[in-house]
């Protein structure tokens, strides 16, 4: 199998997948990055189970949720180190939603529907971003995910009533 063979086909796909995530160019960019550096130093041990593209999704999923939550610990530590430094009158910025392609007018509306997706817990989170942003089957979802499809109808539904009260409010 060839890497670059795999990065030309795939760095659009691992780039927009990491952007449902992150919703900031720079940081999809540094997941693409970390996502093909797995990919070359893993090459030689795929088991060709699955599919390429399954396996390029599984690692682009898994590096995106790790950055999204590395970068949640950062943020805590950096929380609690300005409260025991009581520097707590400084305001902090926690997100930046920079999504191209979304114009203007619509970037408040798509940044509240983001934040909320960012809100779900990762399983959710990842079958909406798959079956409504990536566009995937139901049967496609269970197996990038190793669930059954049933998982994926019960992850979705649970999503949609969780994003449905986090939108209410």
């Amino acid at each position: 199998m060839d890497f670059e063979k795999i990065y030309n086909e795939y760095k659009n796909l691992v780039y927009n997948l990491a952007l449902q995530y992150v919703q900031n160019q720079a940081d999809a960019q540094e997941i693409t990055q970390d996502t093909f550096l797995s990919i070359y130093k893993n090459l030689d041990s795929f088991q060709r189970k699955s599919s390429v593209k399954t396996w390029v999704y599984r690692i682009a999923i898994n590096k995106s949720l790790d950055f999204i939550n590395s970068r949640k610990r950062n943020k805590r530590r950096f929380f609690f180190d300005a409260i025991k430094n009581n520097q707590t009158n400084e305001k902090v910025q926690f997100s930046h939603f920079d999504h191209p392609g979304v114009i203007l007018e619509q970037k408040e509306a798509v940044k509240k529907i983001f934040d909320a997706i960012n809100q779900l817990p990762e399983r959710q989170r990842t079958a909406i971003i798959l079956l409504k942003i990536e566009n995937k089957t139901q049967k496609e979802t269970a197996f990038i995910m190793q669930c059954s499809v049933k998982s994926v109808e019960s992850l979705y539904q649970r999503a949609k009533n969780k994003l449905s009260k986090i939108l209410k409010h």
